[in-house]
């Protein structure tokens, strides 16, 4: 009977085993294969796209879901509609947003609806007739005759309309600025209409509904209007080009995948050629790469800061950043050994340097700089110990010293200098030379602090920042002078071929100033570096 009793109770843990386990087997499939987070084959992105970029983007989003198994759905629409659309809906699961131009994005972004925004290319506003030109329009007089019937984007709904708009605006032609002129020649004279889009406004003219209507120059080049219409460009409208960029929306909930569809879209030689071949001007994009890597040579006084960083950066992104931490002096110096900047042979695409002394020794190779934070040059000494109180107890007998090597690390050559100036140095340099005299140079920033924590030496010349890793264990005292700060600048290669991953890398590090305050520096990346005009290809 007993016996029965522990035979029944066996079936009912076996039971419950493998019932449980059966449960996290299932639970393991639906998150794998049904889960609503899953980034994989089968997946789906939903892209508001302005309606006069619908042929580029459904070529590009046709070859990507061949590629990937991921469909792109689209919803068209005026630049400015969809973006109230994505105002509005506070519970849309839109991926992406695609405008018409800048202003736009610049609006998602201010109005907290877009997290990364991905440039792509460049389009003009002009004037779209027939071809031939049956009315002679050449000038925009012309386009005030009653002969002549317009058909205009609407301003409040197409990117379009607001960019000639404000280019009219300011072309003030007497009296009265030349949109409304425009405006009062298609509303009060009854000579025209407005439009929600471009694509709108080129169909009404190929139809011959109305004689002339403001369009992108790219939308002339659509394989739907190429061979009906023509573009005429007047004067009044020149002006720096409006650039058409992609968002990756906080609404995403695949925002990795959202970012993978925006870096095929945006990269050189993937969707670049198809808005170049739908006659948009595209800019200098990335080269494509499925899973980019790139190369971050980062002087070790940022370590702690950057670690956590790169690590989002690199979960959202899908990327690989493959980072190296040393003395500036020996990443400076494997950066020369590197034929031809290659970032095939381990040259940075990027590099923080630990001060500015470093990035002016290979600025050359270099573009972009911006200064990310600062550190205080300070003395470490063991927790309680009064034997150093300043920079001149540091030469005196029996003080056991260590610095950085002038050579290998910008500590050492910020040491240096900072000695220099209150003569100090050769004294220093003396006392390494006599015999029972403690006196050691390191070769990275890191390896200075933990000497005074061990007790092997008396006092360290070190950055604030690796002290509060140490505070536990470590005083400080503080040095007055104008030279003990070090600033850490970052700066891209020219060579880079993921120079827009990396400005995003930037963004990602300016919205993170807590990572470096928390270990003592001063974040100072307030503002981000102008694109060197080198590197657009404004038409």
């Amino acid at each position: 009977m007993k016996s029965r009793q522990r035979h029944g109770r066996a079936n009912s843990l076996w039971t419950f085993v493998l019932g449980g386990t059966l449960a996290v087997i299932l639970l393991t499939m639906l998150l794998r294969w049904g889960g609503p987070q899953r980034e994989g084959a089968g997946d789906r992105l939903i892209l508001y796209c302005a309606a006069g970029l619908r042929a580029p983007v459904e070529q590009v989003a046709e070859r990507y879901q061949q590629e990937f198994g991921i469909t792109i759905d689209m919803q068209y629409g005026g630049s400015n509609t969809l973006l109230n659309q994505l105002e509005i809906d506070k519970f849309s699961r839109a991926d992406l947003y695609l405008s018409a131009d800048e202003l736009y994005t610049e609006l998602a972004s201010e109005m907290g609806l877009a997290a990364e925004v991905l440039p792509i290319a460049y389009q003009r506003p002009v004037i779209a007739v027939q071809q031939g030109n049956p009315k002679n329009i050449s000038s925009f007089e012309d386009l005030l005759s009653d002969e002549v019937v317009l058909a205009l984007p609407d301003p409040d709904h197409a990117a379009a309309g607001r960019v000639a708009r404000e280019r009219l605006s300011a072309a003030v032609d007497g009296e009265d600025d030349l949109w409304e002129r425009l405006e009062q020649h298609v509303v009060r004279n009854q000579r025209g209409v407005f439009k929600p889009t471009v694509n709108d406004v080129a169909a009404d003219i190929k139809l011959g509904s109305v004689d002339a209507g403001i369009v992108w120059d790219s939308t002339v080049a659509m394989p739907s209007f190429r061979d009906d219409l023509e573009a005429v460009f007047l004067p009044e409208m020149a002006a720096p080009p409006s650039l058409v960029g992609v968002s990756v929306l906080h609404s995403s909930r695949r925002p990795t995948a959202a970012l993978h569809f925006a870096r095929y879209l945006s990269a050189s030689d993937r969707g670049l050629p198809s808005f170049e071949e739908f006659g948009l001007a595209p800019i200098e994009g990335d080269a494509w790469a499925d899973r980019p890597e790139i190369n971050f040579f980062c002087g070790a006084v940022s370590r702690r800061a950057m670690d956590p960083i790169i690590a989002e950066f690199e979960q959202r992104e899908g990327c690989v950043v493959n980072t190296i931490y040393d003395g500036c002096g020996i990443l400076t110096s494997r950066m020369q050994t590197i034929e031809g900047q290659s970032q095939a042979q381990g040259f940075p695409d990027v590099y923080l340097a630990c001060d500015l002394y470093y990035l002016e020794n290979v600025k050359d190779w270099f573009q972009e700089a911006a200064n990310v934070s600062d550190a205080e040059i300070v003395i470490a000494v063991p927790k309680g110990c009064t034997k150093v109180t300043s920079l001149s107890d540091l030469v005196k007998p029996g003080i056991r010293v260590a610095v950085g090597e002038p050579d290998l690390c910008t500590i050492g050559a910020l040491t240096r200098r900072l000695m220099a100036k209150e003569g100090l140095y050769d004294a220093l340099k003396e006392k390494q030379q006599q015999e029972g005299e403690v006196v050691v140079e390191k070769s990275s920033s890191a390896l200075l602090v933990p000497d005074v924590v061990t007790g092997h030496v008396d006092a360290a010349v070190a950055y604030i920042t690796d002290v509060m890793a140490n505070r536990d264990d470590v005083d400080v005292v503080r040095i007055e002078s104008s030279l003990n700060l070090a600033v850490q600048p970052l700066s891209i290669a020219r060579t880079s071929r993921h120079k827009h991953l990396i400005r995003r890398l930037f963004r990602h590090i300016a919205h993170s100033p807590e990572a470096f305050e928390d270990v003592g520096f001063q974040f100072l990346l307030d503002e981000l570096p102008a694109v060197e005009a080198t590197e657009s290809s404004l038409p």
